[in-house]
């Protein structure tokens, strides 16, 4: 499990986006390239990461289910992700 440190950080991150995203907007839209780099710096949102929603992994993880490759693998063989299952042929 990954620190909570960077999850808070994340989470962090992500509002400061949320609240920079229409004068971001604006700004690109004038082209005031000066005025956006006065912004913070974590209000781009480039400077979110995926992180599992489980454990909080930052590598190998499934945007669609938002969880890490590991997690993927424990939750379909315990049969909790509906309509996947392990492959045999």
């Amino acid at each position: 499990m990954a620190c909570k440190s960077t999850i808070e950080r994340n989470n962090r991150v992500k509002r400061t986006v949320a609240k920079y995203a229409e004068k971001r907007r604006e700004l690109k839209a004038a082209g005031d390239y000066a005025g956006l780099a006065r912004l913070p710096r974590d209000a781009s949102p480039t400077r979110i990461r995926n992180l599992c929603a489980l454990t909080g992994r930052s590598r190998a993880n499934y945007r669609k289910f938002k969880i890490s490759r590991i997690k993927l693998r424990e939750l379909a063989l315990a049969g909790k992700i509906p309509g996947m299952r392990k492959a045999s042929w």
